[in-house]
């Protein structure tokens, strides 16, 4: 959520931030005898496969262009432009109004890596919950909760310098305040891996595509939000709105279209920047890679190099692209 005045700025990093610039529902997959575990063999590169998309999520066919990438070298990118509207599931909600409200009524929260339920007692709890007797975003007589309803209550609330009415708020953006906004995404048809692991960004930044269209984004600033005594929840599938890439991922929660797979490896929910395939936490036994490297990332002779993601609660993706990262900008 970010204040108008910088959105300027913040489009102009989002557009600049990766290294691809513009020059011009299920599959089946084979079960292997001996998949490999080496990190560093490309014996198999997979690339994009633009059929697993949600065309109800894009507003125009996916097509190929040519692109320079930062390393020189000129690739064949897949360019994606998303409506900005999950198809699989509803979004929201993302703050109860009332402390009696249930988790029906609200989104979720990230704190110390795990993931918490946001309904009413969690609210009228924060106090306990931070340890701060200041914390208290509600009416004691009435139980109703302070909310940003606005989209001009949402952005003073939402700023860097919040807005001193806003303390102690809910805050939520809805996507209504924020129409028409189009994401255009290009990424390697064929991942190109870099000679170096490259970081992920912050504020401006992407990490990846879900099949729906919608982003997967850094680190939301939790502790910005917390430091002014408001709370941003995500909705269920870990997704909230701002005004400058409208609504996005911060976690992903298994509400968005996922790919299982059929020798029990965790399903896929997207693409990276970088063009290598993000998959799900866990596998369909419960349990998580044990082999990844420092990007979050391993090989197998059907899925080639791919990440997968960090559990939901901690606010993050993937840790560093080993890929040459595509781009991605966005029209409001």
């Amino acid at each position: 959520m970010i204040l108008n005045k910088f959105r300027f700025l913040i489009l102009f990093m989002i557009a600049t931030t990766f290294a691809c610039s513009k020059s011009d529902t299920n599959t089946t997959i084979t079960t292997p005898t001996t998949p490999s575990t080496s990190i560093t063999d490309d014996a198999v590169v997979i690339e994009v496969d633009p059929t697993k998309f949600l065309a109800a999520g894009l507003t125009e066919s996916i097509t190929k262009v040519s692109q320079r990438l930062a390393d020189g070298s000129t690739v064949m990118c897949y360019k994606i432009i998303s409506n900005n509207t999950p198809s699989d599931h509803t979004q929201g909600p993302w703050c109860p109004t009332n402390i009696n409200d249930g988790i029906d009524k609200g989104g979720i929260w990230f704190e110390a890596g795990k993931l918490y339920d946001v309904d009413g007692p969690f609210i009228k709890n924060l106090a306990t919950f931070y340890s701060n007797t200041t914390w208290k975003l509600y009416n004691s007589t009435t139980g109703v909760i302070n909310v940003t309803d606005t989209k001009a209550a949402c952005e003073a609330a939402a700023r860097p310098n919040v807005d001193p009415l806003y303390k102690n708020y809910c805050v939520q953006c809805l996507p209504s305040y924020f129409p028409g906004i189009k994401k255009i995404y290009y990424i390697p048809v064929k991942p190109v891996k870099s000679n170096n692991t490259i970081p992920i960004m912050g504020m401006g930044g992407v990490v990846g595509i879900a099949f729906n269209g919608i982003n997967f984004d850094p680190p939301a600033p939790t502790q910005a939000i917390l430091g002014a005594y408001t709370l941003a929840p995500f909705d269920d599938a870990g997704g909230h709105v701002n005004g400058a890439t409208g609504y996005h991922y911060h976690a992903a929660t298994g509400k968005s279209t996922k790919i299982k797979q059929t020798d029990a490896h965790a399903a896929m929910i997207g693409y990276a920047m970088d063009g290598y395939g993000l998959f799900e936490n866990l596998d369909e036994a419960g349990k998580e890679s044990t082999d990844l490297d420092a990007s979050r990332g391993h090989y197998d002779s059907i899925r080639g190099y791919h990440y997968h993601v960090a559990n939901a609660g901690s606010n993050s993706f993937i840790n560093s692209f080993r890929g040459v990262p595509g781009s991605f900008s966005v029209t409001l």
